[in-house]
């Protein structure tokens, strides 16, 4: 079947939109939209690939769960993949989901286990022999985190199996939270010491997991509760779910006291009511109830039916035999004071409410999202209206709808300011596009401050030492009025600034100067061009190969790069015909102001004078354990040499890279056939390339 172009583009628009989501609520603990839109956006991607099976691709949202793994951390690669669950918002939907059951199972009634869910960070815990060797967060769904240290600190937690009959090898999932008391006492005590209070339980916890000192996390009184198992080997756990964690409390890991059988959808429907009614004298944060069909032979078979209807041919990202019901985010009313326009880094001019303060769900909110001027006009929300507000998923505020019964006289409709609230410049909205944006460019305050950060973050430019707070000093104090004013910073001009020393300067200094070498793919992703992460900054460095070309590249070139649509390449184009956009990378790649430079490819040439390919051009590469070099480092230097660098190895691996500890890689390399070469054979291959 044909998909036509704009189903296509509008699949684009939302695998880019989900994957930015999950990385913010997985990996940075900080969601940007409530769980009900990123639901609808996912909900809406899973229609269009189910009527459309050709746009259906294996790194869709659809077939993944949460986002890649913080680098911060060691990778642990799941032996069975953490899978996410489908939703059903109402009773309707969660019947629906018992009667497919029903039906290809061929029963009349199906026995569930049913479980409170949690709000809080899911982990994956590896016993070998009945003690614990790692624990893991679920990261992207097949590579997590390495959170075994701070795991160690929750005290619920058994490092050692009680009884007897556990499996030689055994994963154990489960979620971690922190109880409300819990949460309360943390924000008095940050509150006192003038930190920043947490959002809420979620995020209390999975910041608490992933510190990376443990003393921190021990500090916080964790908990945690086991629901299921990933691998098993060498021994048997029953044949049901209810058996499971009956083995689970024996051998001491704590599981849900409120976790019981249900039969039938009436009962199922029975506990959805009774916990509902109870989820406020809960000692912990839930946002729905889990079921599980309890025999583990009819969830084999109901896996394998899933698997037979997917396009793909695998369970995506959610197991045949399992459903969470999610309750409706909690709401109150409250009056909205004042609607504010902010700048954000790209320019998008957002609408803000400013309500008078209300407590929602334990939290005072005093401000709410209105996402774009058509909301607020859809909306219809206005300045003395009252409101309903709802902190869907618990996290970010938003408004959802107006009480215009009780308007008072006199109000208005909001209009879109004309003008930037930060510096002025025309606003503008192009017709095809829900945001406004700001024409100040790097000339905006906001924009400037926000591009700066951008530049200078972990993934872009790595700028160690240049934090927010020191990026908003040096453009308060007009230091840096674009990005390459950075590279002409002095020692005395930074010890001018706020808590900023001799050493402190110098350091920055130091870490300034080590990035005028990069990579192409990290300084197209730090120049902060709409809709171009790191994925398609990569996609564009391999394509391209040289800064000049594509910057002149028309939109036509730029639909050929991979995972580039016709959005982007408008963005991309419109971005490098800027002319101070080219000013800027101009000063910043002269010698004598930014002076970055990057490798280019290691394309040898023949005896006939014309480049050939890279010696691993197309190969599929993983690296594992620990070599001479900065793994950053060795990564480039295994592109330019024409490799596609992974973080997980498959079947179409086609080489891995192994230096000292090299861990379960080795072995599943070994398993696959994939050739192994050591850090001594790719110098060697590295040197060979050069000569």
């Amino acid at each position: 079947m044909m998909v036509p172009t704009s189903i296509r583009d509008r699949a684009e628009v939302l695998r880019r939109q989900l994957a930015h989501h999950n990385h913010r609520y997985y990996v940075l603990d900080d969601p940007e939209i409530p769980d009900a839109e990123y639901d609808r956006l996912l909900r809406e991607l899973q229609s269009l690939e189910a009527s459309y099976p050709a746009l259906v691709t294996l790194d869709s949202p659809t077939q993944r769960v949460g986002a890649a793994p913080s680098a911060r951390f060691a990778e642990v690669e799941h032996r069975l993949p953490m899978l996410s669950l489908d939703n059903a918002r109402n009773e309707e939907e969660l019947s629906a989901f018992d009667q497919r059951a029903r039906k290809e199972l061929a029963v009349d009634q199906v026995r569930y286990v049913a479980e409170p869910k949690l709000d809080g960070l899911a982990v994956s815990l590896s016993y070998e022999h009945g003690a614990l060797i790692r624990g893991a967060t679920r990261g992207d769904g097949h590579i997590g985190e390495d959170v075994t240290a701070q795991l160690r600190t929750i005290r619920a937690l058994p490092l050692k199996l009680s009884g007897t009959g556990w499996p030689r090898l055994l994963e154990v999932r489960g979620e971690v939270y922190l109880p409300l008391i819990a949460f309360e006492q943390l924000q008095a005590e940050m509150k006192k010491r003038g930190q920043t209070p947490l959002k809420n339980p979620r995020n209390a916890a999975a910041g608490s997991l992933r510190q990376l000192d443990p003393a921190i996390t021990a500090s916080r009184p964790l908990e945690m509760f086991c629901f299921g198992f990933g691998a098993v080997e060498d021994g048997g756990l029953g044949e049901t779910q209810s058996e499971v964690l009956k083995l689970f409390s024996a051998w001491g890991l704590p599981v849900s006291p409120e976790s019981r059988v249900v039969v039938g959808i009436a009962e199922a429907i029975a506990y959805v009511r009774e916990i509902g009614e109870r989820r406020n004298t809960l000692p912990y944060q839930i946002d729905g109830v889990v079921f599980k069909v309890d025999s583990l032979q009819q969830q084999q078979l109901l896996s394998r039916q899933a698997k037979k209807r997917r396009y793909l041919g695998g369970e995506g990202r959610s197991p045949a035999w399992a459903i969470a019901f999610k309750y409706p985010p909690e709401e109150v009313i409250t009056v909205v004071q004042a609607i504010e326009f902010q700048v954000g880094r790209t320019g998008a001019v957002t609408p803000v409410a400013r309500l008078t303060p209300v407590d929602v769900a334990g939290v005072t909110v005093a401000n709410a999202t209105l996402h774009n001027i058509d909301e607020v006009h859809r909306k219809d929300v206005r300045v003395g209206d009252t409101v309903y507000v709802r902190r869907a998923g618990d996290v970010i505020p938003e408004v959802v709808r107006v009480l215009p019964e009780r308007r008072p006289a006199g109000t208005k409709p909001v209009q879109l300011p004309t003008g930037c609230p930060v510096c002025g410049s025309d606003v503008l909205r192009a017709e095809d596009e829900a945001v406004a944006r700001c024409t100040g460019g790097l000339f905006c305050t906001a924009q400037r401050k926000e591009a700066i950060k951008h530049f200078a973050s972990r993934r872009a430019m790595d700028i160690e030492g240049l934090g927010d707070k020191l990026v908003d000093q040096l453009v308060e104090r007009a230091l840096v009025t674009d990005l390459a004013d950075l590279y002409r910073l002095t020692q005395e001009q930074l010890r001018e600034l706020d808590r900023m020393g001799e050493k402190s300067a110098a350091n920055l200094l130091a870490a300034l100067d080590k990035t005028r070498h990069t990579s192409l793919a990290r300084f197209i992703y730090a120049l902060g061009i709409r809709e171009v992460g790191e994925t398609t900054a990569r996609a564009l460095a391999e394509q391209f190969q040289d800064l000049d070309e594509l910057m002149e590249a028309p939109v036509s070139a730029l639909l050929c790069v991979e995972g580039i649509g016709p959005i982007v390449a408008a963005h991309i184009q419109a971005f490098f015909s800027q002319p101070h956009n080219r000013e800027v990378i101009d000063k910043l790649r002269a010698p004598e102001i930014g002076g970055i430079t990057w490798d280019r490819p290691i394309l040898p040439k023949g005896t006939d004078g014309l480049e050939k390919p890279g010696p691993l051009s197309g190969k599929r590469v993983v690296i594992t354990g620990t070599l001479s070099q900065p793994r950053e480092q060795i990564k480039a230097q295994l592109e330019a040499l024409g490799a596609k660098v992974s973080s997980s190895l498959s079947k179409k691996t086609d080489l891995l890279i192994a230096g000292a500890d090299p861990g379960s890689k080795l072995r599943q390399a070994e398993a696959l056939g994939v050739e192994l070469i050591d850090g001594d054979r790719l110098a060697e291959l590295i040197d060979g390339a050069r000569r």
